[in-house]
């Protein structure tokens, strides 16, 4: 009995994936894809005049003078007279996380800690949970 020869079947190239927007540098990340996607969530929760910044500076809280300077997503909004602060106390967006917010142009008084339990960091979940704290404070719906 002669062997038959199959031909070999060409192997597909795999198709290699973009990097993940969460694997991206931290600044980009933030700047390029979590403002945006966080200005057009707050946009349709109806707030019409949010300003977000992204900036780099020490804690504004009263005794955190004494710590350096970390990265901040600042939002405001009414003229200021609300405001949430999500602070990355890494250059990281996996490292740890904080978050505080006020009314009426007042310091906060708190900073609490923010998605510690994610195992994973993905740029929708920081846009919920950023959306779930501020309806926490009965800021986005009424409740």
């Amino acid at each position: 009995m002669a062997e038959e020869n199959t031909p070999a079947k060409p192997t597909k190239a795999k198709k290699e994936k973009p990097p993940a927007v969460e694997d991206k540098p931290f600044t980009e990340f933030m700047e390029q894809h979590f403002i945006p996607s966080l200005r057009d969530a707050l946009t349709k929760q109806g707030l019409e005049d949010i300003n977000l910044e992204f900036t780099k500076s020490k804690l504004p809280m009263v005794g955190a003078s004494s710590q350096g300077e970390c990265w901040q997503t600042i939002g405001n909004w009414q003229n200021g007279l609300r405001q949430f602060n999500l602070y990355f106390l890494e250059e990281n967006i996996k490292g740890p996380k904080a978050f505080s917010c006020t009314t009426n142009g007042n310091q906060a008084s708190t900073i609490e800690s923010f998605m510690i339990d994610e195992r994973k960091v993905t740029l929708d979940l920081m846009v919920l949970y950023t959306l779930q704290r501020l309806n926490g404070q009965k800021w986005l719906m009424r409740n």
